[in-house]
C-alpha cells in the first residue's frame, strides 16, 4: 500500500501544473500562475531579511511562494493544527494530548480538507489519507502531508484549525548560508604549546577555558549529577573518550546515552540512522561539553563529570531539510521529556524560522530545560545575516564567539546581534586559525574548532557546572547566576548580551 501511495503521489506531481493552470486561485498574468523559481524565492527571502534584520518566517510568504517552495522541496508540507476554539498554544504545548477528542477532531478536519481539495483538483486520482498523509506526530500537533496545489494551501490558510504551514524540504542553496565549522574533522597536525595546559592525570585544557575561568570553577563543581543533552550530528563510535573511557581518570559515576533521530532515507518506513557521527561536528561539541578528565593527553570538557545525552538529529549543522527539521524536533521531544536533562546544547540552525522545530523548542522549554543555541557561524561573506534560528527565539539562550584580548570583537566567522545573551572566547586575536581544542573522531590528538558552535557548547557546560552546585535550582535561578557573573551585568551590550561569563564566580555566587 505504501508503494502504491508513492506511485499516486508521483502521478499527482506530474499533473499539478496542468491542473493549476485550469484552476487559478488568483487573478493575473499566466506567469503568475506558474511556480516561482528558487532564485525568485531567494530574492524575496533576502530582501525580507535585509529589511527586517530577522530570520525568514514562512508566515510572511504568499500562497504562490509557499506553494512554489513546497514543490522545490519534496512537496512535503508541515501543518501545525489545533482545535478551532484554541488560542496560542506554545505555553501549553507540553500538556497537549493529541489523541484526545478535540485534538483528534481538529487533526481529522485538516486531513479531510487536504483530501477534499486534492480530489477536486485531480478527480481522476481519487487520493486517500494513506496517499497524502506522510506522518502525524504522536506528541506534538503536527501533520506532514503531500501538497501539490496552491489551492490546497489557500484553503488550509483559511481554516481556524491551522496554526502554520511550512514547506519542510525547501533549501535556499543560492543564499549560501553554511557553517564554517561543520563537517570534515581531523586531528590537528601541530598544536602551539601556548594553546593548552596539561593537568592531572594527563589531560589537556584548551587555552580559552582560562578566559572564562573554567579551571578555577572545577574546585567547586565538575557537573556531577547533571545531564546535558547535545542535539547535533551524533558522536563518533571510534572516540573512546565518548565510549568506553567516558568514565576514566577523574571522571566517574556518570553515563553517556547515545541516540539518533535523523533519518537520511526519504522512504517513510525507514528508521533513524543511529547515533554515530558521520560529520565530526557533534563529536567536537561533545568533547567541549563533557570529555573526561582522563589519561592519554586528550582534551577535557567543561563539565567533565556531567552525564551526556548525545542525539544525532542532523547530517550537518544547517537545519534546512525535512529530515533534519524532524530530527531536531524529535530530539527536543526526547530531551524535553526526560526529567534528568537540565541543559540542552544546540550548535546548529538556519536563516529560516522553522515552526516544526519551534514546537519542539516550546515543548522542551516548558519542561524547564535551559536551551543554548548558536547565534550563527558562517563565512565572512554571509555572517551579516545576524542571529539565526533557533537562537533568535526568546526561549533559547543565544551564544556567539569572540576573540581574546581587551577589545570585544566577534570571531571572524561569528554572527552577533541584539538576541545574543552570552559570548565565549573562541579565537586568538593574533591568528584566526588558533581556536579551541577538543576531541577528534578518534584517538587522543586534539582537533581544533571555533565559531559560535563551540562557544555555545562551552557556555552550556558552564551552566551545567552552576546547576550541579544545587540540582534543585530552577532554570531562571541558574540563568540569574550566569548573568550576575558576566562582564556587562547589570547592563547589556547591543551585540554581545551580558558578555563573557566568569565560571568560577558563577559557581560560587
Amino acid at each position: 500500500m505504501m508503494r502504491k501511495s508513492y506511485l499516486l503521489a508521483a502521478g499527482l506531481a506530474l499533473l499539478f501544473a496542468a491542473c493549476q493552470k485550469e484552476n487559478p486561485d488568483e487573478p493575473g498574468s499566466p506567469a503568475n500562475q506558474d511556480p516561482m523559481t528558487r532564485s525568485e524565492i531567494n530574492a524575496e527571502v533576502r530582501a525580507k531579511i535585509e529589511q527586517s534584520n530577522a530570520v525568514y518566517n514562512w508566515k510572511d510568504a504568499g500562497d504562490r511562494m509557499l506553494w512554489s517552495a513546497a514543490l522545490l522541496g519534496d512537496s512535503l508540507l508541515a501543518i501545525g493544527y489545533k482545535p478551532a476554539n484554541q488560542g496560542e498554544i506554545k505555553d501549553k504545548i507540553h500538556l497537549i494530548n493529541v489523541d484526545s477528542d478535540p485534538w483528534k477532531n481538529a487533526r481529522n478536519k485538516v486531513i479531510n480538507k487536504v483530501i477534499e481539495l486534492t480530489e477536486r483538483l485531480h478527480p481522476g486520482m481519487k487520493p486517500s489519507e494513506k496517499d497524502l498523509l506522510f506522518e502525524a506526530d504522536k506528541v506534538l500537533p503536527i501533520l506532514e502531508m503531500k501538497v501539490f496545489d496552491r489551492e490546497v494551501i489557500a484553503g488550509l490558510r483559511e481554516m481556524p484549525e491551522v496554526r502554520y504551514l511550512e514547506p519542510l524540504g525547501y533549501t535556499p542553496e543560492e543564499l549560501n548560508y553554511r557553517s564554517e565549522s561543520g563537517c570534515g574533522v581531523s586531528p590537528a597536525s601541530s598544536i602551539n604549546a601556548a594553546d593548552y595546559a596539561t593537568i592531572s592525570p594527563n589531560a589537556k585544557v584548551t587555552w580559552n577555558f582560562y578566559n572564562m575561568n573554567i579551571p578555577g570553577a572545577w574546585s567547586t563543581s565538575t557537573g556531577s549529577g547533571i545531564t546535558i543533552a547535545l542535539i547535533d550530528t551524533g558522536t563518533s563510535p571510534d572516540q573512546n573518550k565518548l565510549g568506553s573511557q567516558f568514565n576514566s581518570g577523574q571522571s566517574s559515576g556518570r553515563f553517556i546515552d547515545r541516540q539518533g533521530t535523523y533519518v537520511s532515507s526519504w522512504w517513510p518506513w525507514a528508521s533513524p540512522d543511529g547515533p554515530d557521527d558521520q560529520c565530526g561536528h557533534g563529536t567536537q561539541m561533545a568533547g567541549l561539553l563533557a570529555a573526561p578528565r582522563g589519561n592519554g593527553g586528550a582534551t577535557v570538557g567543561v563539565a567533565y563529570n556531567a552525564n551526556l545525552l548525545a542525539i544525532r538529529a542532523t547530517g550537518d549543522v544547517v537545519v534546512n531539510g525535512s529530515s533534519e527539521k524532524k530530527g531536531v524536533k524529535n530530539a527536543l521531544i526526547i530531551a524535553g521529556g526526560r526529567s534528568d536533562v537540565k541543559v540542552i546544547s544546540m550548535s546548529l540552525g538556519d536563516i529560516f524560522w522553522s515552526d516544526t522545530v519551534a514546537d519542539g523548542i516550546y515543548y522542551a522549554y516548558n519542561h524547564g530545560k535551559m536551551i543554548f543555541a548558536a547565534a550563527g557561524t558562517s563565512t565572512s561573506f554571509t555572517n551579516w545575516w545576524g542571529v539565526i534560528f533557533p537562537a533568535y527565539m526568546p526561549e533559547t539562550v543565544a551564544v556567539t564567539g569572540i576573540k581574546d584580548g581587551s577589545a570585544m570583537e566577534r570571531c571572524n566567522v561569528c554572527h552577533s546581534g541584539s538576541e545574543v545573551d552570552f559570548v565565549a572566547v573562541m579565537q586568538r586575536a593574533s591568528n584566526n586559525s588558533r581556536t579551541a581544542l577538543t576531541l577528534s573522531m578518534s584517538g587522543n590528538q586534539p582537533s581544533t574548532v571555533g565559531g559560535s558552535s563551540a562557544a555555545t557548547a562551552i557556555t552550556a557546560g558552564i551552566a551545567a557546572l552552576v546547576w550541579s552546585t544545587n540540582p534543585g535550582q530552577t532554570r531562571n535561578q541558574v540563568l540569574t547566576r550566569l548573568k550576575n557573573a558576566s562582564q556587562f551585568y547589570p547592563s547589556r551590550d547591543s551585540q554581545f548580551g551580558w558578555g563573557l561569563i566568569d565560571a568560577q564566580q558563577a559557581v560560587n555566587n
